[in-house]
């Protein structure tokens, strides 16, 4: 049975999904993470999800569920249009310092970066946010309003408009910083560390991946102390920071009590908080029906080359990088061999599977195509593969990229099986909201971004330790000790990432 070929486009302009899907049984509210009450029709993703996941999920812990509705309820007590936050956003042009506490303390998160960081960063400040009682508002300028549905009932997550900070100005060398404040002595010298109860109306946190050592002091519990009684803590990270939540002592009990299976922080978090919104999903899910849903199984392979030459990014193509995927694939047993003749298998073997790539450029799926096309799988097996979109070059800034983007991802996280590429955040994602392990194909470490020399690794790729994604600068200051240490080696459920040696994951003492 031969390969069939196909290369339908993921529409730019399709309507929302109003017609009546077939009746199954399904989790519509994510095991209690969701609640009834929003209106369907205009989110159809929120109570869908679960439709398009054949993997059994993860149980989310009642703990998490009661916390999730009590910030909730702050979220609506305290949002945008409250009298709470009209007088909190007044503070933030005030010359003096803060005295006393507040019922409504705000985390700001400036979005930027591509699709995959930004689901990561707004998943690990919402997390922040629930540990330390603030209300989670995010950068209403990103495209946000047309990629993700509202998540909280009642309000709005988005910055007002009237926002009277320009906090697009903020960067790493702004004097607001956190880390320039502690290297200005602005802190820990004559002005507010001093006073036990004066704080500053906000701090900005820089906590990309480029951040110094003084900003990393964010993730200490003594500097943790001092923000805790700041009105507003305006943040820009590109990184997923949890695993260095795990290590904040004040943080610890509250973590286990929410996470008992510690490697579903983005599983749960991420399936909660974000929704794509209708044209988006209707297009990940009319795909899905067409070309995936009858398979006897879908294998996704998410194809990332971190190859530049000078500024601009190589995506091929690169002979190595489709052997390296076809070696994977059928060395575990994902894929059937391709036999050497074209006789037909013994045997009636009706089994289709899927093949779901994505890629920034259309040759890799073309050149599995052929290769399963000139001659048969030997268990007699069809495979089917399908590319929804080749950009060609990553366009985070481009709004029908993006979307085309959150699309594929979560088309992905439809699959049964994943293979994804090292130090991808397209591909965590996907494996988190699927709660799938994947198989990740590894990439030699001296230089992620620099030319290698073309060789397929041995071996090709390995089994992830958890779901989790990795964040992939932590910092490696130990707090306690003043010292640089080992910070993969404190807890036994944070490791360093199979992916990147140097970053840090959450994994399931369980499941070690």
């Amino acid at each position: 049975m031969y390969c069939v070929w196909v290369q339908p486009n993921i529409r730019d302009d399709m309507p929302d999904d109003l017609s009546p899907s077939a009746q199954i049984d399904y989790d519509r509210l994510l095991g209690g993470l969701l609640v009834e009450g929003f209106d369907e029709r205009s989110c159809r993703s929120r109570y869908q999800f679960a439709r398009y996941h054949r993997n059994a999920a993860r149980v989310p812990s009642p703990y998490l569920i009661e916390r999730l509705r009590r910030q909730e309820a702050l979220q609506k007590k305290c949002g945008p249009g409250t009298k709470s936050y009209n007088n909190a956003a007044k503070q933030l042009t005030s010359t003096q310092s803060i005295n006393g506490t507040s019922d409504c303390n705000y985390l700001f998160l400036i979005i930027h970066a591509g699709m995959g960081n930004r689901m990561l960063e707004m998943t690990s400040a919402f997390l922040y946010a629930l540990l330390t009682g603030r209300v989670l508002l995010v950068d209403r300028s990103k495209q946000i309003a047309s990629t993700f549905c509202e998540p909280f009932p009642g309000t709005s997550w988005l910055i007002p408009s009237d926002f009277p900070l320009s906090y697009n100005e903020f960067t790493e060398r702004s004097p607001e910083s956190y880390g320039n404040m502690l290297q200005d002595n602005v802190i820990r010298g004559n002005t507010y560390r001093s006073l036990t109860s004066a704080r500053p109306p906000y701090v900005f946190l820089y906590l990309d991946g480029d951040c110094a050592s003084n900003d990393k002091l964010f993730f200490c519990q003594d500097d943790q102390q001092f923000l805790q009684g700041v009105p507003w803590l305006i943040m820009r990270t590109d990184m997923y920071f949890v695993p260095s939540l795990f290590l904040i002592p004040s943080f610890q009990d509250e973590l286990s009590k929410l996470f008992p299976e510690k490697d579903t922080v983005f599983h749960h978090l991420g399936r909660y908080l974000l929704h794509p919104t209708n044209d988006i999903w209707y297009s990940a899910t009319t795909y899905y029906r067409a070309y995936l849903a009858k398979a006897d199984k879908v294998v996704g392979i998410q194809i990332r080359v971190l190859e530049t030459k000078g500024i601009l990014q190589r995506n091929g193509p690169f002979p190595h990088v489709l052997e390296q995927v076809l070696s994977c694939a059928q060395g575990e047993k994902l894929l059937p061999e391709i036999g050497v003749t074209n006789e037909a298998a013994t045997g009636n073997n009706n089994r289709t599977i899927a093949v779901l790539a994505t890629s920034l450029s259309s040759w890799y799926s073309d050149q599995i195509r052929e290769r399963y096309s000139e001659y048969r799988a030997v268990d007699g097996t069809t495979v089917k593969v399908y590319q929804p979109s080749h950009e060609e070059y990553q366009r985070s800034k481009n709004k029908k990229h993006n979307m085309k983007a959150l699309a594929e991802i979560y088309l992905l996280s439809m699959s049964d099986v994943l293979i994804t590429s090292a130090y991808s955040t397209f591909g965590y994602v996907a494996q988190g909201l699927a709660g799938l392990t994947p198989w990740i194909m590894y990439k030699p470490e001296k230089n992620l971004y620099k030319p290698e020399n073309h060789v397929v690794p041995k071996p090709p790729c390995g089994r992830a330790m958890s779901i989790e994604p990795c964040f992939h600068q932590a910092p490696y200051f130990d707090c306690k000790a003043k010292r640089d240490a080992d910070l993969g080696k404190v807890v036994p459920y944070v490791r360093h990432c199979e992916d990147v040696s140097w970053g840090l994951k959450i994994v399931n003492e369980t499941r070690l």
